[in-house]
């Protein structure tokens, strides 16, 4: 014999009444079954709803009673053929008089007791059972069977204590004696010994069920639902969660106590001594295979689950006073528990300082005042300071059997939290090591969750979250490569890079399940107005695991909000020089606080695009080498100029191709002026350990006042036209002397400099090409023959590329 048992969203309406109906008749071909239903959904809050209305004095309660009647009656009618209709629909509304009856006592005496709300309560599965049951009889022979007549239970009428040996042999005794096929059960209700109805409180239908099921020794309890088994962790907030086959009796009660709604804990008891497995089955996809929870499994991974239980508040108990003084923890769990307090997690320092528990947050107030009340005494002495509250608190659980055979698997669990920042401020292992439980902020579930089934369950896929401004040329470009590369990151590198948030200068879109980079345009163009201030709130409060903020452009103001991403444990990835070129004490802040908040700041492409320049000096310096001279051509759109200017063509006309092929800032003027090879030599300086600011480079300025002093690109065009003999006089003297103009930035023993000069050909940038880059490293180890880095040092495309890499490099870490 099996016993099923069908819960309130399995039962909510007609068409899902007909589902349970095909899965009951197909179980009942080879073997007699138990079905136990519950009411109908949401029916048990409604029905409390009415109650509380009515013993308030309001006649809301009026329409709570119309509404259901009406659900019950349109069941009927979908169910049930007219012609058989009459006397359930007659029943049905007796017993819907009833409810009334029962309700307007509540309203005119302004009372509702325990008593009375377990008899409101009973009839949603009174209702639903009935119901389900006559409809059954129209396909295949059912017995209907009131539990009432079979479960007996103490007068603790919202929760009562079953007499099981009472009950035992009643549901012995029917069963042996009722030959039908299929007997269907109302779930929750039982009563007293004195024949009052009583109820057996919240998950009493998965109870009854379970009592059912234990006392005729049934070959399987399946509970039906609206998922399909227990999952490795919530889906609704972990999209990569999935079904665990077989799990214990332990680990099932360890996760549904830690959240996991699919069963109560009390459920297992009566099958967990006569080991009687329980399945978790979805009602509405009944081929996958759901959760077998027995004995023993043969899944052996250590960790089968992750949940987590919200709204808790931690309260601590400290004072010197308690340092060896025995009665302490007794007289506090003591006085909490004839409070009726629960608590949920217990932890307690060695040096007996303090003792932190965690508790409901309903329960908070109260609790505080219990405590101070019983070490009154003591927090009047000042042995025992005044409870400490904390609230909007969450706990997470790590959750298995085979925890206690794996080494590190704490470590791990704290290590990946807290690369997120996400802060934990209590900790609980018990010594059987099933479970590992810690008290975290209620705004970091979401993050600590999906963090914790990264690190467990997805075969070491690393997921990356991208909030990404500025999708002009290079961040086109940028999201080109990751739309292009993403499944190969995927299949070789173990990583899920997302792009969760998208923004221009005026728009701004965000998708937590990752932006369709094929339709990125038409998604940002259909966004919501967008500011620096909103896109970092957005980022923010969606408080993803593994965020990288990356910035696309050459905007200040954009640069200047990177300390509140780091802030947040969020990483930076920049293309944009402004920051790192930016004053020497907001550069070693960024610095700090990137490495104070575990948050990855990469900013590779501020020299030379996409050569690895910043990495292989960070590599020098890591490893102990000192850097004492620098020569590098480290502009791109410069050294494409003069590599393309000579006698026969103008500088207006070379300046606008390299601005037209993207090699220039959309202002051409801050690469000709020499500030942005100032900073790149700045950045490359301060990367070696030295503190210069921007203002002590020294810059030898080929540019006639009049172009430096414009204020926009079209005067500054016109002012290159004006200047054309200028700059050939320039070209001239080089080309006389057979030398080569580049744009050179040095630094040597902790001053810099960057100007045009005479390339002789004898000289390393002499045959540099096209917007080539070249860097020159003199170091203690490179002290003679230098340290050389040469390639495209410019473009949309290398700018990209070199973005890309450092997003992976933060993949890596």
């Amino acid at each position: 014999m099996k016993v099923l048992k069908f819960g309130g969203s399995s039962v909510a309406s007609s068409e899902n009444i007909k589902k349970v109906l095909a899965i009951v008749e197909q179980a009942s071909k080879n073997q007699k079954i138990a079905v136990v239903v519950s009411a109908f959904g949401k029916t048990t809050n409604a029905l409390i709803e009415g109650a509380n209305l009515a013993s308030n004095k309001n006649e809301g309660y009026k329409e709570v009673l119309k509404k259901l009647e009406e659900h019950h009656f349109g069941v009927i009618k979908d169910l049930i053929p007219v012609q058989n209709q009459s006397a359930i629909i007659s029943y049905v509304k007796q017993l819907f008089n009833h409810l009334e009856t029962i309700y307007e006592g509540c309203f005119l005496l302004q009372e509702l007791t325990p008593k009375t709300l377990a008899k409101i309560s009973s009839f949603g599965e009174l209702l639903s059972s009935y119901i389900i049951a006559k409809a059954a009889n129209l396909s295949f022979e059912t017995d209907y069977k009131d539990s009432r007549e079979l479960l007996v239970a103490s007068d603790n009428y919202l929760g009562a204590i079953v007499d099981f040996s009472t009950t035992n042999q009643n549901l012995q005794n029917y069963f042996n004696g009722d030959n039908k096929q299929v007997i269907l059960l109302p779930g929750f209700v039982a009563r007293t010994p004195e024949g009052k109805t009583t109820t057996l409180g919240r998950g009493g239908s998965d109870y009854t069920a379970a009592i059912i099921a234990a006392a005729v020794n049934a070959d399987e309890l399946q509970i039906w639902t609206d998922v399909s088994g227990m999952f490795t962790a919530n889906p609704s907030v972990v999209k990569q969660a999935f079904p665990i086959p077989h799990i214990s009796y332990q680990e099932a009660m360890e996760l549904s106590h830690f959240g996991a709604k699919v069963i109560y804990p009390p459920t297992i008891q009566p099958v967990l001594k006569k080991e009687i497995p329980i399945l978790i089955k979805n009602t509405f996809k009944p081929e996958e295979e759901g959760t077998l929870i027995a004995k023993e499994t043969s899944n052996k991974k250590p960790v089968k689950g992750i949940s987590h239980i919200e709204n808790i508040t931690l309260i601590t108990l400290e004072g010197s006073g308690m340092v060896g003084i025995p009665g302490f923890s007794k007289r506090l769990f003591e006085a909490l528990s004839f409070h009726n307090i629960n608590i949920i997690l217990i932890t307690q320092a060695s040096s007996e300082l303090s003792i932190c528990i965690g508790i409901s947050d309903e329960d908070a107030a109260k609790a505080k005042d219990v405590i101070d009340e019983t070490f009154e005494f003591e927090i009047h002495q000042q042995k025992v300071n005044p409870t400490v509250l904390e609230q909007d608190l969450c706990i997470i659980a790590l959750v298995g059997d085979n925890m206690k055979n794996h080494q590190g698997l704490s470590g791990q669990m704290f290590s990946a939290l807290g690369k997120n920042n996400v802060n934990i401020r209590a900790i609980a292992q018990g010594s059987t090591e099933k479970n590992i439980s810690a008290v975290i902020n209620k705004s970091d579930a979401k993050k600590a969750l999906n963090t914790l089934h990264e690190q467990f369950f997805e075969e070491k896929t690393k997921q990356l979250n991208l909030f990404v401004t500025g999708v002009g040329n290079v961040g086109e470009r940028f999201l080109a490569q990751l739309e292009q590369q993403k499944k190969f990151l995927k299949k070789n590198l173990k990583l899920n890079v997302r792009v969760i948030g998208l923004s221009n200068s005026r728009k701004m879109v965000f998708d937590e399940s990752g932006i369709d980079l094929k339709n990125w345009k038409e998604a940002l163009e259909n966004g919501e107005p967008t500011s620096l201030e909103a896109f970092f709130n957005k980022t923010k409060d969606l408080n993803q695991r593994n965020s990288v903020f990356v910035d696309n452009t050459a905007n200040q103001a954009v640069s200047e909000v990177y300390e509140s991403y780091l802030r947040q444990s969020i990483g930076v990835v920049t293309c944009n020089k402004i920051a790192c070129a930016s004053l020497l004490d907001n550069y070693k802040t960024l610095k700090a606080v990137s490495r104070k908040y575990n948050a990855p700041f990469l900013f590779e492409t501020n020299v030379g695009a996409g050569l690895p320049i910043i990495d292989t000096l960070k590599n020098l310096i890591n490893s102990g080498d000192q850097v004492h001279k620098i020569q590098a051509v480290l502009s791109g759109s410069l050294n494409f100029v003069f590599n393309n200017f000579n006698e026969n063509s103008t500088f207006h006309d070379v300046v606008e191709q390299a601005q037209k092929e993207g090699y220039t800032e959309p202002d051409p003027k801050i690469d000709l002026s020499g500030v942005d090879v100032a900073r790149k030599i700045l950045i490359l300086a301060r990367e070696s350990g030295y503190d210069l600011e921007l203002e002590d480079i020294a810059k030898n300025a080929f540019l006639p006042e009049e172009s430096l002093n414009t204020t926009n690109n079209d005067d500054f065009y016109a002012s290159l036209t004006k200047n054309e003999a200028h700059f050939q006089s320039i070209f001239k003297e080089a080309n006389d002397k057979n030398c080569r103009l580049k744009y050179v930035a040095e630094f040597v023993d902790g001053k810099a400099n960057v100007g045009l000069q005479h390339i002789p050909s004898d000289h390393p940038f002499y045959n540099l090409e096209g917007s080539d880059n070249i860097v020159l490293f003199f170091t203690d180890r490179y002290p003679e023959n230098p340290l050389l880095i040469k390639g495209a040092g410019a473009g949309a495309d290398v700018t990209a590329s070199g973005i890309f890499a450092d997003i992976i490099r933060i993949g890596n870490i």
